[in-house]
């Protein structure tokens, strides 16, 4: 490089022609941050260029200087108002302003001068500054359906350019459309700074069905991410279009049972005062939408009507069912009667339905309702009758007793499993439960439960004799005795010996008789084939006829079926 001097520079810059990069380059900077502003690029090797100096254009076709930078030297700054001490230069060249305000939205121009030429590169600057946010001021609180109210206005602040505002509900845009939306802009410039103020405002007209919708602003800076409001919920307030009546109660609702009457609306804010029809009477109920009936009765089935104050006509209506069931058994208690008696028994039932009737004894489940043409002592024990209608139940019982004079059913004897004893087995029926006594005394008694009038005894005895014993029973009523043989236990065993014995001898008689018979007919039968056979060979002979040896045949024939028929037996 050699330095040239002041009147060779001045020369080259009169006879040089002076050339500007074709086009405009634009640059983005940040408001209040530093801005980098490049020169040539590159285009010019750095060992070629002699000066770069930068200025920018201060309008009416004045330009003013920043700063120069000649070969070998350090940067010379030049700069003055309000680049003063803002300016400075890069390794590269470029120039560097630091905290960008929109007044530096102008054209910086680089100007370099190499061993060749004098070339200028142009730079327009542009400044963008992102709101410091998006805020929602003069909310309101609630809104009424179908008409038309401001829901807020969404500020974006200090931006640079002013920004584009959307109203979103729930995460979609709003689009004014002259009827239920209307959205108004506008944007104010700060004469200092030059920064943008957008105010949006919405006009919104809401429905039932906004009530849980999330309202919020959003919007798109030309640099950086999108910036969302905060989101916002109102109030729907609406006249009550529909009205129900709840009945709160007991399932089954019977009589005693509390019901309360519950009425809604839907409007918001909800009708807070109400009018309860109750059959014909009028009740109103203020700060409340409630109304109890204590203590229901089956008078208290009907038509319940509930409806507002302030608009009679829009009522809503319930129908309350008292469920009652009711049991009137003609016995009750303890019933005492004599047997062979007749009871009359008559069962009355009341129910708000059809109700089913079913009967027990001691707890066993009847087919049918007991009839009492005849009492025995098997009729006593303890009825119930159980009424059901759904999940309703009623009961009724009572308890019979049969009594009278005590009779012996059976008396019987019966030989024990050993062999050794004979048991002897009284059977009875009275009531009071009628004591038992025998004639003779036994061993190991046994008496069963005394159940529905009825009593078995038992008694063990060992006879040596043969002897009537007889059974007695008695009670208040009376008595009753039966009598039964019972032979000797050692007697039956030398019978049972004998009857084996003759049994056996029977047995040899009869076999032998058979086999008897057996021989009896074989031989017969052996002889008749013999004669027939000689009196055939005789006739041949003679001449004679063979009706006389068909006679003979005839009759032995017979002879061998009578012998046959004998044997059998």
């Amino acid at each position: 490089m050699h330095l040239l001097s002041a009147s060779c520079v001045c020369a080259l810059l009169i006879s040089a022609l002076l050339r500007q990069v074709s086009g405009l380059e634009t640059v983005i900077g940040l408001y209040g941050e530093t801005l980098e502003i490049p020169c040539n690029n590159g285009a010019i090797k750095a060992e070629d260029v002699l000066i770069t100096k930068w200025k920018y254009d201060k309008g009416e076709g004045l330009t003013g200087d920043l700063l120069v930078k000649r070969n070998n030297l350090n940067v010379s700054i030049s700069a003055t108002d309000e680049y003063k001490g803002r300016v400075s230069m890069a390794l590269n060249s470029s120039l560097l302003l630091s905290a960008a305000k929109l007044s530096d939205q102008r054209t910086f121009t680089c100007m370099v001068v190499s061993v060749a030429d004098i070339t200028e590169y142009p730079v327009n600057v542009v400044i963008y500054k992102t709101p410091a946010g998006l805020e929602i001021s003069d909310r309101v609180e609630e809104l009424e359906i179908g008409k038309p109210t401001k829901l807020g206005t969404c500020v974006a602040q200090d931006a640079n350019p002013a920004a584009n505002i959307t109203w979103l509900k729930n995460n979609k845009p709003l689009v004014a459309d002259g009827k239920g939306i209307s959205i108004q802009t506008s944007v104010l410039v700060d004469p200092i700074t030059g920064l943008s103020t957008t105010s949006s405002t919405l006009e919104y007209s809401a429905e039932k069905e906004d009530a849980d919708a999330q309202f919020a602003c959003s919007t798109q800076p030309t640099v950086g991410a999108e910036l969302v409001s905060s989101s916002m919920t109102f109030t729907i307030t609406y006249s009550t279009e529909n009205i129900v009546l709840q009945v709160f109660a007991q399932d089954p609702l019977v009589e005693g049972d509390n019901v309360t009457l519950k009425c809604e609306a839907d409007g918001n804010p909800p009708p807070t005062s109400f009018n309860f029809h109750l059959k014909g009477e009028m009740v109103k109920v203020e700060n409340g939408d409630t109304y109890t009936i204590t203590n229901a009765s089956r008078d208290t089935t009907g038509e319940y009507k509930c409806s507002l104050i302030d608009n009679p006509a829009l009522e809503a209506s319930e129908h309350i069912t008292v469920s009652y069931l009711d049991i009137n058994l003609s016995l009750s208690g303890n019933i005492v009667k004599n047997a062979s008696e007749s009871l009359d028994l008559t069962v009355h039932t009341e129910a708000s339905a059809e109700a089913k009737v079913s009967w027990t004894k001691d707890n066993v489940k009847l087919d049918k309702q007991p009839k009492f043409t005849k009492l025995t002592y098997s009729d006593s024990g303890h009825y119930e009758c159980k009424v059901t209608m759904g999940l309703l139940t009623r009961k009724a019982s009572f308890d019979l007793m049969v009594e009278g004079a005590p009779v012996i059913t059976q008396l019987s004897k019966q030989r024990s499993e050993d062999g050794q004893h004979k048991v002897l087995i009284c059977q009875a029926e009275g009531s009071p439960k009628p004591a038992v006594t025998w004639s003779i005394n036994g061993t190991s008694p046994e008496e069963s439960p005394f159940i529905n009038g009825k009593i078995t005894h038992k008694i063990t005895v060992v006879p040596t004799a043969n002897l009537t014993v007889t059974c007695s029973v008695a009670n208040e009523f009376g008595t009753a005795t039966r009598a039964i043989n019972v032979s000797s236990l050692f007697e039956e065993v030398r019978m049972d010996k004998q009857d084996q014995s003759d049994d056996s001898d029977q047995t040899k008689l009869v076999v032998g008789v058979v086999v008897g018979l057996l021989v009896a007919t074989v031989v017969i039968g052996l002889a008749y084939w013999v004669y027939m056979k000689k009196s055939k060979q005789g006739s041949w002979k003679t001449g004679e006829k063979e009706n006389g040896s068909s006679e003979e045949e005839k009759k032995l024939e017979e002879k061998v079926e009578e012998n046959s028929q004998k044997a059998e037996v």
